[in-house]
């Protein structure tokens, strides 16, 4: 993934911030991707590596001395680093410059765990499932050095467990379901529970699996009948689009419509 901004001199080599997987060429473009990513803001991009790249490809040597003095402040302020980067074009208006540093304040002072989530959905929502699983595992590994409740560890394992579905790895994202489940109990994330086991286990398996975690029989037997009748909606709307007395064309704006309600969701 690559930004296309460039007003400005435009480097030979664009820098990767590797973290997120994106890469900028112009200081306009790495202010852009600033000013609308705060919270993926990491020790990636504050680094020497960026600054190094600022001096050398983009030919900013003042401005690339700024931020590596701003690497190396004890107090790890990222202020120090992302405002030069703005002032030294003008990219920002004054109440825009003093809006930012307020935000980054406060992005800054909200839990790692909180800013490392928000990173691994943004890769699972780009597609870069595997980064994102990583992502999330790592999160759960520091579980016990958090201070974050319940809910946000039981909404990683959900995360998780989906990116482990987009991968087709169906028994480990029943696994990051049902840990979720231990976590909260919602409805929600048993309903996935029990709709991933059939993907990979038999029958018998199903029944076994379920009664094992002592499942609320009449829960389990709404969520059946639920997929049920999404099954059948969907095999029903598959079956009028082989209607072969519909207008081609008829069908391809509905097809449009479903996919545009759908986005909008």
């Amino acid at each position: 993934m690559s930004f296309d901004l460039c007003t400005g001199k435009k480097a030979e080599h664009p820098f990767f911030i590797e973290s997120i997987g994106i890469r900028v060429s112009t200081i306009e473009e790495l202010c852009w991707f600033l000013q609308n990513n705060l919270y993926l803001i990491d020790s990636s991009i504050t680094s020497h590596a960026l600054a190094g790249w600022v001096r050398d490809e983009l030919g900013l040597k003042s401005l690339g001395k700024r931020l590596s003095d701003a690497v190396d402040r004890p107090d790890s302020d990222a202020s120090y680093f992302i405002m030069p980067i703005f002032q030294e074009i003008g990219y920002l208006s004054p109440e825009e410059m003093r809006r930012m540093r307020e935000e980054l304040t406060r992005v800054q002072v909200q839990p790692e765990e909180e800013r490392s989530k928000i990173r691994a959905d943004y890769l699972a929502g780009g597609g870069r499932t595997t980064a994102a699983i990583t992502a999330y595992r790592r999160i759960l590994e520091r579980k016990s050095e958090g201070s974050l409740g319940s809910a946000f560890y039981a909404s990683v394992w959900n995360n998780l467990g989906c990116a482990y579905a987009q991968q087709f790895r169906f028994r480990e994202a029943a696994d990051a379901f049902l840990s979720g489940w231990k976590l909260v109990q919602t409805r929600e994330l048993m309903r996935r529970y029990v709709s991933t086991l059939p993907l990979f286990l038999s029958d018998e398996e199903y029944r076994e699996k379920l009664s094992s975690i002592g499942a609320d029989g009449m829960l389990i037997g709404k969520i059946q009948e639920y997929n049920a009748s999404v099954a059948r909606e969907a095999e029903q709307k598959t079956a009028s689009r082989k209607n072969p007395a519909e207008d081609p064309a008829e069908e391809l704006e509905k097809l449009k419509q479903e996919y545009r309600r759908g986005a909008k969701n």
